[in-house]
């Protein structure tokens, strides 16, 4: 385990002594206002993608349009999505660091546009699934971007917690689209599940819509030697515009220290994220988040509800829809509470109450559908129903909730974009295997095949205990250094030291001129 620092304490002080919230901050609030649709609801996207396929295997237009598709065929149709997200991870860093934060989530929504007019328009097995893999190529550009975007540009009172809503903005796709589903189920053509195809779309044109009336990440505008653009973001949200503010001036000399000093040490080469043992660590953690997040049994809730319930004897599809609606109301409800209180605790200790919660889910799962599927239990069913809807707060505790605040925490700077986009790979990768190969499984094993999953979480549980560190309560700039030397970590809180004193002297010295005038 690694020691836990104090975070930089000029930073610390300046927070702890602003007590006005940011709702009464209008620059402030103006830019939380368009991160929610630029960033925030770039996992709309996904959210809405997983509870739309959902929904179309109880659609009987579906089913005849792509040949009633089971096993192997149901496999691909699902998981091309993440295929499509694998095809884009050695560019997505490239586009992110080079053109900007904003332009790559520009070009990605851009991509998913074309993804979802295309697979509305699908007429065979094919074309659905070039479809699905371009509306996957464009999604990382967004999520890497926009999570990198949160991390950077807000204010760091509310980092942590607009880190956790992150996440949360998966059900808001998921519970649109169940809601969808729901009322064309009722449409008598393709058209119902063409229009949902095509609804699709709607989240990344709000991303293009709003995309420019937020600013450029002023880390990223340092790193491109425009600091005087970056200074002047950071005062006019940080501190409402007031030049003579401590914050921004103390956030903007970690910045360039911070960046100072990791270009120092680093080769501008694509393995720089395995160049020390100390990034080596990071990409260890990072790999196995990615996995964690993916093959927790997760996919088989988000992906294969349909399948479940029809095994447990739930075969009518408007009973399968309403099931999916409320399922996906109840994780709105449960991750958005969630995601405003995790990041308040040690992120180290919300990862083991979370993987320790899903093993006792998952368990208790296993034991109600096993006995359903032997004995033909009603009640052992709405037993299985009732886990899926706890396995969702269990889930959100830290999955959904700190993913990408850890991840934006555990990087430094300058492969940030880098180290997301090296868990996207993992993520996606496990979330292809794992969504194509659970109807496989199921279809083979039944319920069997959950023991699966209760064996991986008690290996999650260890690999968090052992090599999870925490990162709470420290800063961004201090981070970059979590599993570096003393020296480096002592080296970019002396300077955030020395530039408010210079700050102070300054003020002084203004103070006395005025003074004597």
């Amino acid at each position: 385990m690694v020691a836990i620092g104090a975070s930089d304490p000029v930073i610390e002080q300046l927070i702890e002594n602003d007590k006005t919230p940011w709702y009464r901050k209008p620059n402030l609030r103006t830019l939380y206002l368009f991160l929610v649709p630029c960033c925030l609801g770039i996992e709309a996207t996904t959210g809405f993608d997983s509870s739309m396929l959902n929904g179309l295997q109880s659609l009987s237009y579906w089913q005849e349009a792509f040949n009633h598709p089971k096993g192997a065929t149901l496999g691909i149709l699902s998981a091309s999505y993440s295929l499509g997200a694998i095809t884009s991870l050695p560019f997505v860093a490239i586009v992110s660091d080079y053109f900007g934060r904003r332009w790559s989530i520009v070009f990605g929504s851009l991509v998913m546009v074309a993804g979802s007019i295309l697979q509305a328009f699908s007429v065979n097995i094919t074309m659905w699934v070039f479809a699905r893999i371009l509306l996957g190529h464009g999604f990382p550009y967004c999520l890497v971007a926009g999570a990198a975007l949160i991390g950077e540009l807000a204010h760091p009172k509310e980092r942590a917690r607009l880190g956790a809503l992150f996440n949360s903005f998966y059900y808001v796709g998921a519970l649109i689209a169940a809601g969808i589903i729901l009322q064309t189920l009722r449409i008598r053509s393709d058209w119902s599940w063409r229009l949902p195809s095509i609804l699709q779309l709607s989240p990344s044109m709000f991303q293009l819509a709003f995309i420019f009336f937020i600013p450029e990440s002023p880390r990223w505008l340092v790193s491109k030697d425009r600091g005087d653009e970056a200074l002047a973001i950071l005062i006019k949200y940080h501190a409402e515009g007031d030049e003579s503010a401590e914050l921004p001036r103390m956030e903007y000399a970690q910045i360039k220290r911070a960046l100072e000093i990791e270009n120092e040490s680093r080769k501008k080469s694509l393995f720089e994220l395995f160049e020390t043992p100390g990034m080596r660590r990071r990409c260890l953690i990072a790999a196995a988040l990615g996995i964690f997040t993916q093959f927790s049994g997760n996919t088989l809730i988000s992906a294969y509800l349909v399948k479940i319930l029809k095994e447990i004897g739930y075969t009518d599809p408007l009973i399968q829809n309403k099931i999916n609606v409320g399922l996906q109301a109840w994780c709105l409800v449960e991750i958005v509470c969630l995601a405003l209180i995790t990041p308040r605790y040690p992120r180290r200790k919300m990862y083991l109450l979370c993987t320790s919660c899903l093993l006792c889910v998952y368990t208790g799962w296993t034991i109600a559908q096993a006995r359903q599927m032997t004995t033909g239990s009603h009640s052992a069913g709405i037993a299985v129903i009732a886990f899926i809807f706890l396995y969702q707060p269990a889930y959100s505790i830290a999955f959904s909730s700190l993913t990408y605040t850890y991840l934006i925490e555990l990087f430094p700077f300058y492969v940030r974009a880098k180290g997301v986009a090296w868990f996207q790979l993992f993520s996606k990768s496990i979330g292809f295997f794992s969504t194509f190969v659970n109807p496989i499984a199921l279809d083979a094993i039944t319920w069997k095949y959950l023991i699966v999953y209760i064996c991986w979480i008690s290996f999650e549980i260890c690999f968090v205990y052992f090599l999870f560190p925490e990162t709470h309560n420290r800063a961004l700039e201090e981070l970059a250094f979590l599993f570096e030397s003393q020296e480096e970590k002592d080296a970019i809180v002396k300077e955030s030291q020395k530039q408010s004193e210079a700050f102070e002297h300054v003020e002084v010295t203004h103070k006395k001129d005025n003074t004597k005038v």
